[in-house]
């Protein structure tokens, strides 16, 4: 990025929080919010917000931010219960997790983040032609029980397999995505379902080819991949917080969107001086053209994930309630108040996961 362009992205965002901080600010002492989020691409308002200073100048001088970087969901989690961490960013299916083992109490999802940006990609030598291929096969996915392992596990369902843990002849192993991308360059597992960037790096240095891109199985190509969740306790003791925090969430949402190949610039630079990770903008910007920035939560798909989860074992022995889990009544009334469209707090919509083709047929693939 050019100096003046990128002079031009930092005063667009720090204009944007002064004029915010006056009314976003609140009296008191020593004040802190502790956040949670993943130095990944689908995670960008939080890159952008924390490291920036969108977020802190929003809330004041009197407010303290405390950010945390983790690698998995489940730790978010844990730092939830602990009351470690108030506001995370994190993907559905943790967020689910988290919600059944407390019995509803710990937290709430109160924004999307992002939608988009997963993929099913296999090794041009596996021979997956057909979704039947899959048996026998050796398929990485990031984590047991994580967002993209319980899509896959989605998609061989209703594809007539089972994994091999369940009794089926589909060998899935849960990996870390670096260890994912050096056994597919090993060719040590044929496929992967993987969120990006990751997917577009499997595809560019490990000579992968989409098998199935997620978004051509939901309705409208749309599903839930990020969300913003908030600790219960924290949410009751600090709505006023909460509110400010959202608002400088829908603002970056709609900065990316209105100036993406800035934003995926400071975004690459971003994660780069968090994490040591250097992206090329190629993969960058192949990446963010599979991912959409959004504070939507999609609701109707984040019920179809617990469905997934539930299907595939990991939520007990019934399937849970999730009707308490959303609380978009504060992003609501921010929308509201920028006149901009309000999102679907009830998830009526259908929007499950399927099966393009049928059984039989060949996937979607696409090179």
């Amino acid at each position: 990025m050019r100096i003046e362009t990128r002079y031009r992205v930092v005063l667009c965002l720090l204009f944007f929080a002064i004029v915010t901080g006056s009314a976003c600010s609140r009296k008191g002492n020593n004040a802190t919010i502790r956040v949670g989020y993943f130095p990944n691409i689908s995670h960008a308002q939080a890159v952008i917000g924390l490291n920036i200073g969108t977020f802190e100048k929003c809330l004041g001088p009197e407010v303290k931010i405390k950010a945390t970087l983790f690698n998995a969901g489940p730790s978010i989690i844990e730092a939830i219960f602990s009351e470690d961490i108030d506001i995370a960013y994190i993907g559905p299916s943790p967020a689910i997790n988290g919600y059944v083992r407390s019995g509803g109490k710990a937290l709430k999802v109160i924004s999307g983040v992002s939608s988009g940006g997963s993929l099913f990609i296999v090794r041009p030598d596996s021979n997956i032609k057909k979704p039947i291929d899959l048996s026998g096969k050796r398929i990485a996915t990031p984590q047991l029980g994580n967002t993209q392992d319980i899509a896959f596990r989605g998609y061989i369902r209703n594809c007539g397999l089972k994994p091999k843990e369940r009794g089926g002849t589909v060998n899935i192993l849960p990996l870390r995505n670096p260890d994912i991308l050096n056994l597919f360059m090993q060719k040590q597992v044929d496929g992967a379902w993987a969120p990006e960037p990751w997917a577009t790096r499997l595809l560019k240095e490990a000579g992968g080819e989409i098998f199935v891109d997620e978004r051509t199985l939901w309705a409208g190509g749309r599903f839930c991949s990020t969300l913003m969740i908030v600790g219960t306790k924290f949410f009751k003791k600090h709505p006023d917080w909460v509110k400010k925090w959202l608002t400088a969430h829908v603002e970056i949402t709609q900065w990316i969107n209105q100036y993406p190949e800035e934003a995926r610039t400071v975004i690459g630079d971003q994660i780069k001086a968090i994490s040591g990770i250097s992206l090329p903008k190629d993969i960058i910007d192949e990446a963010f053209s599979r991912l959409e920035i959004t504070y939507d939560p999609i609701v109707s798909s984040l019920f179809s994930y617990a469905e997934m989860a539930y299907n595939a074992g990991f939520l007990g022995e019934q399937q849970p309630d999730l009707s308490g889990m959303i609380d978009l009544r504060l992003l609501n009334r921010i929308l509201k108040e920028r006149a901009l469209p309000r999102v679907n707090k009830r998830g009526k919509t259908k929007n499950k996961i399927r099966l393009i083709g049928g059984s039989e047929g060949a996937g979607n693939r696409r090179n």
